[in-house]
């Protein structure tokens, strides 16, 4: 066997939150292992919707979407691309006037945070969006959130850390983890070990098995969220798009696709899946009756990632409570595209012993007092 690579960190899961700290730990001067099963960026990082949004999140959230907000624009300068991101706004629609009543309510609740958050229907909303069906009847507005391209962004982030000297193990499962002494050995599919002080455990919708290795049981959900675009079309929405309650989300690019989701789709063997066909007939129900125009179009490919999910909706953020120096972030609950460059800085900062003002309990891996193991259920 070859002697084991020795490292300050050791990064699992390559997607947007592990790279993002391998990043920011080498700018601080950490030496950084960071392994993925696949290549950087190819898990749900790389494979989801690409709504950059703030709008809609809990208040435990805010604050590193906050932080994030002002990272993305500078997405050029840290990872050498900016991933096709734009500030097109994000408008949350509404079908009843209870939805409306809701968005208000989330309105006032986040007033503190100044997201600029319009209310808008009637005869405005008609004039400023004639391309919403009937079914529509207003909306919030968040001008300065947007979107961008999960497939440029994802691998960029994973490159950058390799490019400024982190050591990027790429298509190697790690098949276990234990303490070795004061510091972690990791074994990784075909022989190599890794020797680290500390681990960041970023494994995505795997992070609640690598938790379990350590004594942190968590109820982690892994689900399947379905996904599909359309052929180029004309001019129909410049913003992304949610529906308050869920089912259908959407947004039109520079080359005029509509890429949108809603339900989610199935398992399949070697950790891999498929659009569920439920949630492809309830998309194709449900896109024209939020934009019309969808009704006539050509659906080119839908595809599915995999993502673990909380019921409360926050990540499980923050060290372990039974292995020191063992850091968790994972459980993003199909909403960590947005926040991820924030949480990646906030971790490093935590390695190395720094005040985390956007860090909250809320976030807290013991918060699930008796938590079942992690599942694969997709209920």
């Amino acid at each position: 066997m070859t002697k084991p690579i020795v490292t300050d960190v050791a990064v699992i899961g390559a997607g947007l939150i592990g790279a993002g700290a391998a990043l920011a730990l080498r700018r601080a001067g950490f030496q950084v292992v960071l392994v993925d099963r696949d290549v950087a960026g190819a898990k749900a990082s790389g494979v989801n919707f690409g709504g950059v949004r703030r709008q809609g999140r809990g208040l435990a959230q805010l604050p590193l979407a906050q932080r994030a907000h002002r990272i993305w624009p500078r997405l050029r300068e840290l990872i050498g691309t900016d991933g096709e991101y734009v500030r097109s706004g994000h408008l949350k629609v509404a079908r009843t006037t209870a939805d409306l009543d809701a968005l208000r309510a989330y309105k006032e609740r986040t007033a503190a945070f100044d997201l600029g958050l319009e209310i808008i229907e009637g005869r405005e909303f008609r004039r400023r969006f004639p391309a919403f069906g009937p079914d529509i009847i207003g909306g919030s507005f968040c001008p300065e959130d947007g979107q961008a391209n999960p497939r440029l962004v994802a691998p960029a982030y994973g490159h950058a850390a390799a490019r400024a000297g982190a050591r990027l193990l790429q298509g190697g499962r790690v098949l276990g983890a234990s303490a070795l002494g004061e510091r972690f050995l990791i074994d990784i599919e075909g022989g190599t070990q890794v020797v680290a002080d500390y681990v960041v455990n970023a494994a995505g919708s795997w992070g609640g098995e690598v938790a379990a290795w350590f004594g942190d049981r968590v109820p982690l959900v892994v689900k399947f969220p379905t996904m599909a675009v359309t052929e180029p079309l004309p001019p129909l929405v410049s913003v992304s798009i949610g529906v308050e309650g869920g089912g259908f989300y959407g947004r039109q690019v520079a080359r005029g696709n509509v890429v949108m989701g809603g339900g989610f789709g199935d398992a399949l063997p070697d950790d891999r899946s498929r659009p569920g066909r439920p949630a492809m007939d309830a998309l194709a129900r449900n896109a024209p009756q939020v934009l019309p125009a969808l009704a006539r179009a050509h659906i080119i490919r839908f595809w599915s990632g995999r993502e673990g999910y909380f019921a409360d909706k926050n990540p499980a953020v923050g060290f372990s409570p039974h292995a020191p120096r063992l850091l968790h972030a994972f459980g993003f609950s199909g909403a960590g595209f947005q926040i991820s460059p924030a949480v990646g800085e906030m971790l490093a900062e935590m390695i190395r012993g720094l005040p985390c003002p956007e860090y909250t309990n809320a976030f807290a891996v013991d918060r699930f007092a008796t938590a079942p193991p992690a599942t694969g259920d997709t209920a």
